[in-house]
């Protein structure tokens, strides 16, 4: 008997399927439902569809363009670390090196300027290599459309400016915790206001735009208590530190500092009743804000993160997926709905399926370009894909 069932068992699994259509159109329904708090959370991957590196490409190019000991320090610093993590480095060193130490073969001044040479790399790289712009004018678009009870929120670790430009170019009011144009300052009152702060709650038609890692144009105003960040009107200046990746040495300096009010506003977001979590493009590399998520999933069964994956699935994530029916995780090939890891059945007829969802025998929604097509043709307004659904049929066989 023990031996039949495990054949009945092993046979259901190498037969189950996901089926594109119906997992289109109910995140259709998902995305038309307005009283969802909708959230997306973007990574790298969805500059790099817009023809920006990613961080692998910057450090590789930022290396390409240090020179003398400025680059035997790079090289010494990132042979264990990527360039995020080279950069909180460099800021412990700083804030704790006294006059005439050494740490990692580099003084306290040595690390500064250090720091500042890669910030000002990161910069002119992200600002002045050619950019397509239309995946993330589709995003804007969408969330120009958007009519939701609750504001959309966007949540991102690029430190590039594509999402402003985009929102921008779509006239989508938005909303990035900091007020004023050309040295904006930092309100945590406003990013952590709810709908009963009536003095200073924005409306739900503001898009909500939080940069947990900062941005090319935020930098230190050391002139101000605890060297508070502020927005610039355009991208730092040379010699200037940029804002970007916060280092432990800030966190202790002020526990307010805009990083640390950031990720709770995205604890905050992820625990609201009902919230549908879009997540593109990111690694799931950063344990600290995979931990919010995953923390998140399992405590309100009734919210959603779906996560869209250009290639393979990332081992923490499936571990996680596998036990967490409300984490759905998506890639060209194969799924995890439902806590079942499958691939993905071929529609009976793909001219039912625009092929942003379903082409060349792929599901290509874990593209962050084509997800963005998606999305744009999305409403807070039922209806969209109900034919889909109904053509879709049952998921696995």
């Amino acid at each position: 008997m023990s031996g039949t069932k495990g054949i009945s068992s092993f046979i259901v699994g190498i037969m189950t399927t996901h089926d594109p259509a119906l997992f289109a159109g109910g995140l259709s329904a998902k995305l038309a439902t307005r009283s969802r708090h909708v959230c997306g959370f973007l990574g790298a991957g969805t500059s790099k569809a817009c023809g920006l590196p990613d961080v692998a490409a910057l450090q590789a190019r930022i290396k390409a363009q240090l020179q003398g000991d400025e680059l035997t320090a790079f090289n010494r610093i990132t042979s264990t670390r990527n360039l995020e993590q080279a950069l909180s480095r460099l800021r412990r060193i700083q804030a704790v090196v006294e006059a005439g130490d050494v740490v990692d073969g580099l003084t306290g001044s040595q690390a500064k300027d250090l720091d500042t040479a890669i910030c000002r790399l990161i910069i002119t790289e992200l600002t002045t290599s050619q950019v397509n712009l239309d995946p993330v004018r589709n995003l804007a678009a969408w969330v120009a459309r958007a009519n939701y009870v609750k504001p959309i929120e966007l949540f991102t670790v690029n430190y590039d400016s594509l999402l402003e430009q985009a929102l921008e170019s779509q006239g989508v009011p938005y909303f990035d915790g900091f007020v004023g144009s050309l040295r904006a300052r930092f309100r945590t009152d406003m990013v952590e206001a709810t709908s009963g702060d009536a003095d200073v709650w924005l409306p739900s038609f503001y898009a909500r735009l939080w940069k947990l890692h900062g941005s090319v144009n935020w930098t230190w105003d050391t002139e101000a208590p605890n060297d508070q960040v502020i927005r610039l009107g355009s991208a730092i200046p040379a010699g200037e530190l940029a804002a970007i990746f916060p280092s432990d040495a800030k966190y202790e300096e002020s526990r307010r500092m805009p990083f640390v009010v950031l990720q709770d506003r995205m604890r905050r977001a992820l625990n609201e009743p009902e919230t549908l979590f879009l997540v593109s493009g990111y690694s799931w590399a950063d344990d600290h804000l995979n931990e919010l998520i995953f923390d998140a999933v399992g405590r309100r069964p009734r919210s959603e993160v779906v996560a869209f994956c250009y290639a393979e699935i990332p081992l923490p994530l499936a571990d996680k997926a596998l036990k967490t029916p409300n984490l759905q995780v998506i890639t060209q090939k194969e799924a995890i709905i439902g806590g079942i890891r499958a691939p993905w059945s071929r529609p009976e007829s793909t001219t039912t399926l625009p092929a942003d969802v379903w082409n060349d025998d792929q599901c290509h929604l874990g593209d962050f370009a084509e997800l963005a097509t998606f999305l744009a043709r999305s409403s807070s307004a039922p209806e969209p894909y109900s034919q889909l659904t109904e053509a879709g049929g049952p998921s696995g066989s």
